[in-house]
């Protein structure tokens, strides 16, 4: 055999047991998303565009306060006589409403058993996934999606067109660069 090829390999098996790297790495690049009314679709102007969508849930804020019921009574020198009376009144205020998040995604007839495989790999090499390879869209590969993508701007378990391509799992279409 050639010795540079075995020296080539060799060298390819030793970065396999390279530290694991605990954050994921970010290229600055955002995910594009758009919000839509309720009830609204993504725009289908292409053959083979499919999009995710993701649910962002309501925020809800409760607020306590204490509201002064009768002020304090004091007499001439200053002294308390009556020490004031307050009432606690909570209530509930929207925050942000539900909104409905849509993205590129992969088409689904692309997620084949393979393609999760991969998908689970290139999250494994980022130490997002930790579980085994199945090819199974299970939790844990989901929660490992939405870790990578949410230092790109959409904080979601369903995998999106550009997280897909920056693992490397689809080719990049170099006129929408």
């Amino acid at each position: 055999m050639n010795v540079r090829f075995i020296l080539g390999c060799a060298l390819a098996l030793a970065a396999c047991d390279q530290p694991r790297v605990t954050a994921p790495v970010t290229t600055g690049q955002t995910i594009a998303q758009i919000t839509l009314k309720p009830g609204q679709e993504p725009p289908t102007d292409a053959d083979n565009v499919c999009w995710g969508k993701d649910t962002t849930p309501a925020v809800i804020e409760t607020v306590t306060e204490q509201v002064v019921v009768t002020d304090e009574v004091r007499d001439a020198a200053g002294n308390i006589l009556t020490p004031a009376s307050y009432k606690t009144n909570t209530h509930q205020r929207m925050v942000q409403d539900t909104r409905e998040v849509w993205f590129r995604a992969p088409c689904p007839d692309t997620q084949s058993v393979a393609f999760i495989a991969s998908l689970q790999r290139a999250l494994k090499a980022r130490a997002l996934y930790l579980a085994p390879v199945t090819g199974e869209m299970n939790a844990e590969t989901a929660e490992a999606i939405r870790r990578f993508q949410a230092d790109r701007g959409l904080d979601s378990p369903v995998l999106s067109l550009v997280a897909a391509q920056e693992l490397g799992l689809l080719a990049t279409d170099i006129s929408q660069l």
